[in-house]
């Protein structure tokens, strides 16, 4: 009797663990299919505030040139832009050209600030020499992310990863082109432009 009474403990033990590893399992599908969804629903999120922000008009938001005095202090030459995407704000800090992009909700994404090709890290400098010696550089941008928003950045047409990045146009004759520089000095190819 007692070895049938331990045959079924252990019967229901070994049910018991086999349902919750089945439920982890399912637990960790739900997770890998809502990461999977994330960006898609980000692009959606992100459509429909453009959808919005044509309805708002042509104007830059008032809310998007009171953000910048509260995020920079520069409230006199500038110049803005609204755009598909975001509101831009071009303006000189520190003697360096930067641009901030306001999204929808009048918060900075993040800032760019035009760079020369010695301020790129020294392994993407050597690569582009290396693997682009046909072409000439071009206009070089840092984009400095503003890690606490979760808005897409979009350069030249294309969204790219939130985080800061360089961006080097090189030309050719009649080819124009952008690579991506990490910060650590990796090159990947962005886009083509003409």
């Amino acid at each position: 009797m007692k070895k049938i009474f331990l045959a079924i403990v252990a019967l229901l033990a070994f049910v018991t663990a086999i349902n919750a590893q089945t439920e982890k399992d399912d637990i960790k599908k739900d997770i890998v299919r809502i990461e999977k969804k994330e960006p898609e629903l980000r692009l959606e999120k992100h459509e429909a505030k453009m959808e919005l922000r044509k309805l708002n008009g042509k104007t830059v938001s008032e809310q998007s040139k009171q953000q910048l005095i509260n995020d920079f202090g520069i409230s006199q030459d500038v110049q803005w832009e609204r755009t598909a995407h975001f509101d831009e704000a071009t303006f000189m800090k520190d003697g360096k050209v930067k641009t901030a992009f306001y999204d929808y909700d009048t918060k900075l994404v993040g800032t760019t600030t035009v760079k020369t090709f010695s301020d790129l890290p020294a392994t993407a400098r050597k690569y582009i020499n290396e693997n682009f010696k046909s072409y000439t550089v071009g206009d070089i941008l840092e984009y400095d992310d503003n890690g606490l928003i979760k808005s897409g950045m979009i350069f030249f047409n294309q969204q790219f990863e939130d985080s800061d990045h360089y961006f080097v146009e090189l030309k050719k004759e009649n080819k124009k082109i952008v690579v991506q520089v990490s910060m650590d000095g990796t090159v990947s190819y962005f886009t083509r432009l003409m």
